[in-house]
């Protein structure tokens, strides 16, 4: 009997990783992806444009779980045409392969906390565009599942960081100045108590959904993380590794939002700073007690964190 074939769309941080954890489960793993690239051995690659829906159901034909990791540019207007294109397009593929739909998504369709902590049962209350996009597109799904079309999740995480992550605050500017033992400067309150998820931790919480029992669709699941702490405490975390001190530290606000006007990525982070104005707080306890899946220990996960870095960065 031929082993189960997963699919996977998009190959990035959480994606590839996500690849070998299924091999590792004896899964048979397709990535399908724009371009060529580094994936674990014994994975499928197949080429071509998500945005295509025959293309997609080509992909994938003959699977029994479709996993969604792609994350078009971080820019709202991109994310109005593609985001919304991408759930539709996985919607039908996993409706023509009689498969299932697990989806990598963040937390911006909840809005501000309020005091309160972000877990399965927060409401969808958007405060940013990407925020508002993310929720059309969680309902489009979920709205998919209640007529019948596919069983569908969503796995949810907020900011990432960890090996792969040269995209996030923790991510390549961070690396190239704390390497070089330069103050590393931050878009963000470093001082705000913020939950981030450990990029490894992300892709084993899918891969726990994508072979979990059919009961555990219908509904969204917060990712393993750690308890919140401060991106200082984080930093301090790899300073501990490293074996000397990190520095931290945030370009003001009213810089960002000034260069905005001539580095258009700077406005889209501005518009997600409310994420530190105040504690940001997510609970994975239904994620826990459901699978008793344990997110890696800090020290850890710091000291992966800078073998990636020193590694990649050198």
């Amino acid at each position: 009997m031929s082993a189960e074939l997963h699919v996977i769309f998009g190959a990035g941080q959480v994606g590839s990783r996500l690849a070998g954890l299924l091999l590792k489960a004896k899964k048979r793993v397709r990535v399908v992806k724009r371009s060529a690239g580094e994936l674990p051995p014994g994975v499928e690659l197949l080429l071509g444009d998500a945005a295509d829906p025959a293309f997609c159901i080509q992909a994938a034909a003959g699977s029994s779980t479709i996993y969604h990791c792609m994350n078009p540019p971080y820019y709202a207007r991109v994310w109005a045409s593609l985001v919304p294109r991408y759930m539709d397009n996985l919607i039908l593929a996993a409706a023509r392969a009689g498969a299932r739909l697990v989806v990598l998504d963040n937390v911006y369709m909840l809005g501000r906390p309020v005091g309160r902590v972000l877990d399965e049962e927060t409401p969808i209350n958007p405060c940013s565009r990407k925020g508002e996009i993310r929720a059309r597109a969680a309902e489009r799904m979920f709205e998919a599942h209640r007529r019948g079309d596919m069983l569908a999740t969503t796995g949810r995480a907020s900011d990432f960081y960890g090996p792969g992550g040269t995209l996030t605050h923790l991510g390549d500017q961070f690396w190239r100045q704390a390497l070089k033992r330069k103050t590393a400067r931050v878009l963000v309150n470093p001082d705000a108590v913020h939950t981030y998820h450990y990029i490894p931790d992300v892709a084993a919480g899918l891969a726990v959904l994508g072979t979990a029992p059919d009961d555990v669709y219908g509904k969204p699941w917060m990712l393993p993380c750690a308890p919140a702490g401060t991106l200082r405490d984080l930093v301090g975390g790899f300073s501990q590794a490293l074996g000397r001190e990190i520095r931290v530290a945030s370009v003001p606000r009213w810089m960002v939002t000034t260069l905005a006007v001539v580095v258009p990525l700077l406005g889209e982070i501005g518009e997600m700073q409310y994420q530190w104005d105040e504690p940001f707080v997510v609970s994975d306890r239904r994620f826990r007690e459901r699978f008793g899946l344990q997110p890696e220990a800090p020290d850890v996960a710091a000291a992966a964190t800078i073998a990636w870095a020193k590694q990649h960065y050198a």
